[in-house]
């Protein structure tokens, strides 16, 4: 069966012990989970002995799907192993383990998963790496959050469908890795902004972003960031327009900081 291998890591500003006592308890995942963020109504069973080999965390949601994880060792404050076994949408298991090392700075800790998936689906193993480091990226920066200060400020809301109104657009058009949307996109809102002083142009709408694509593999995407400007306007020199029909739309809105947004995608 086709194999795959997803590490990511993060340094969290608090000793291995603590580190560790967060990570192993099953009881404290649902407060750092980069799942149950996209399904808040995930019904959720952990061990009465959340935190010790043998103890289990099980799942069911609409999102999520189903399955359960078991600490199957326990080497405080180093390494925990874990066997998660996926029901639905496919059945699989895969080996989950953290590694944790002493920094001057605190703890470094590494989350990796190995595993399989059916022979059928061996095209898809370069996806699955991707996303599950990408919720892997996320979950770590919520649990760094949630250890240095007791909570995640982060919270998604699903509205469902809903019509969203002709828009009109003018503003810089950038492409970058997916780990430089963050300075990118700065560096144009920067630009943006000079340019449409440079052109007088004062009257405009909402700030905003539209993403044209996603390379999950090449970890690349394109976007542009900009102003919504009444149709009177014209596009000033240097910025490119972008607009749409009212059509309808998946609406998320994501609550909390903005180096969580990731949440809400």
């Amino acid at each position: 069966m086709p194999k795959f291998h997803v590490s990511r890591s993060i340094e969290i500003a608090a000793p291995p012990e603590k580190v560790f006592e967060v990570v192993s308890d099953f009881k404290i995942w649902p407060t750092w989970s980069p799942w149950l963020i996209a399904d808040p109504e995930a019904k959720i069973t952990t061990s009465e002995n959340s935190n010790s080999v043998g103890s289990t965390y099980a799942w069911e949601g609409t999102a999520t799907g189903s399955g359960e994880m078991e600490h199957q060792k326990l080497d405080s404050p180093r390494r925990i192993e874990s066997e998660i076994r996926f029901l639905k949408p496919w059945k699989s298991k895969s080996s989950v383990s953290f590694d944790l090392e002493p920094t001057n700075e605190g703890t470094r800790i590494s989350w990796n998963m190995d595993g399989s998936m059916p022979f059928f689906m061996f095209w898809m193993i370069k996806m699955m790496e991707v996303w599950v480091g990408c919720d892997y990226e996320r979950g770590l920066a919520m649990l760094k959050a949630f250890v240095e200060t007791g909570q995640v400020n982060s919270r998604v809301v699903v509205h469902g469908k809903d019509i969203v109104e002709s828009i009109r657009m003018v503003g810089i058009r950038r492409k970058c890795g997916m780990k430089e949307i963050g300075t990118t996109m700065e560096e144009a809102i920067v630009e943006l902004h000079k340019k449409m002083e440079t052109a007088g142009l004062r009257d405009h709408g909402e700030m905003m972003s539209v993403y044209h694509s996603f390379n999950m593999k090449r970890q690349e995407t394109e976007f542009t960031v900009g102003y919504i400007i009444p149709d009177s306007e014209t596009t000033p020199d240097g910025l490119e327009e972008w607009s749409t029909l009212a059509t309808p739309a998946f609406y998320v809105e994501h609550i909390g900081a903005h180096h969580f947004l990731g949440n809400g995608w």
